[in-house]
This record gives C-alpha cells, sequence and structure tokens, in this order.
C-alpha cells in the first residue's frame, strides 16, 4: 500500500507536541498523582527507552491509520476518522480496561482525551500532507 511517509512522520511527532502540552502543564502533576508516582518514580525512568519506545509506537499507529485511510483521504474524513478512531477506539478500549482495574474516571478522561486529539491529529495531518 501506498502511504506518504512525510504525512506518517509529521503525525507521529505531532503525538510528541501534543504529549508534552497534556502531559506536561496540563494535566502532568493530576496524572502522575492518579497513576501512584512519586517524582523519584517519574525521574527514574530511561528517557532513551520511554521517549525512544513512544517514538516507534507512534510511527507504527500512524503508519497503519495511514494505510487504514488509503491514498488521498481528504482533509475531512482523515480528521473525523481520526477523531473517530480515537474516541470510540482506543479511548474506548482504555475505558473497559480502567473499569476491570478500577482505574478513576479522572485517568480515564485524561489518556482517552489524549489518545482522542492524537488520532484527530493524526487524521489532520494525513489527510492535509496526502
Amino acid at each position: 500500500m501506498e502511504v506518504n511517509w512525510i504525512a506518517v512522520v509529521a503525525a507521529a511527532l505531532s503525538a510528541f507536541v501534543l504529549g508534552g502540552i497534556w502531559y506536561g502543564p496540563l494535566f502532568g502533576k493530576k496524572w502522575q498523582n492518579l497513576n501512584g508516582l512519586s517524582d523519584e518514580q517519574i525521574a527514574s525512568g530511561s528517557p532513551a527507552i520511554i521517549y525512544g519506545g513512544a517514538l516507534v509506537l507512534s510511527l507504527i499507529a500512524a503508519l497503519v491509520f495511514a494505510m487504514f485511510l488509503g491514498t488521498k483521504p481528504g482533509i475531512q474524513f482523515a480528521t473525523a476518522a481520526g477523531f473517530a478512531a480515537g474516541l470510540c477506539w482506543v479511548a474506548a478500549t482504555f475505558g473497559i480496561n480502567y473499569l476491570f482495574a478500577r482505574r478513576p474516571l479522572g485517568l480515564w478522561l485524561i489518556d482517552g482525551g489524549y489518545a482522542t486529539l492524537q488520532f484527530t491529529l493524526y487524521g489532520l495531518l494525513i489527510g492535509w500532507l496526502g
């Protein structure tokens, strides 16, 4: 299948920009508290593994989403499909897991909101650059 690699890379990188804002100044401390993570635990992770792994997974997600959308999907359709995928597939799946794990609603709202915006951005960029 033909994909626009510039759009895929741009979409994957957009997840980092969004994540830096979402899990930084917007909801970072709230997310940390809802997960029960101390400042020491947050600081103890390997940045190479965390950010490198996140980049690889973002590239995979953007690539497969671009393949799902097909060639030249159009900006309006691709953005709407991204919103639907983020909210109705990813966030809904998080919701199922969070219900069984007894995780707080606030955590689902933060993570599900991020996933919804992440895939909306994927669709926007793939539709625009594709």
